[in-house]
């Protein structure tokens, strides 16, 4: 007797429906492209070196033997450990030059859209000082 293919259905699949497994595919995408991104300006000359400390600290920090949640747990001990990573590597894009982000996500084929990149805000007033 032949087993009939059926097509999977939510039930028996609860954790990875269709719908989920795009938006983890598009977050590990968009992962892959910022630490891409984040590569190409550690490389870059014109971001300054100060900034350049930032993925190298977040590194000695998951090497080094001091936590800041204890490895005790099964995976708990490495949520800061991911956390770190990820917040540097967030905080080194947001601190880099815009206008070499900008270049290097044109390079990556990124929609610029996609990428919000502010600029510093400038307010123009005038101001005046009443003495009582």
């Amino acid at each position: 007797m032949k087993a009939s293919r059926l097509p999977a259905s939510p039930e028996r699949y609860p954790l990875a429906p269709p719908e989920e497994t795009n938006v983890l595919v598009s977050w590990a995408k968009e992962l892959i492209r910022q630490l891409r991104l984040a590569w190409r300006l550690f490389k870059d000359r014109r971001v300054p070196w100060g900034l350049k400390l930032i993925p190298p600290a977040a590194l000695i920090y998951i090497l080094s033997p001091v936590d800041i949640l204890p490895d005790l747990g099964l995976g708990l001990g490495q949520l800061d450990d991911i956390a770190i990573i990820l917040l540097a590597l967030k905080l080194f894009i947001e601190l880099a030059p815009a206008e070499v982000v900008r270049e290097h996500l044109r390079a990556l084929g990124a929609k610029i859209r996609e990428w919000p990149v502010e600029e510093p805000a400038l307010v123009e007033g005038e101001f005046e000082v009443q003495e009582e």
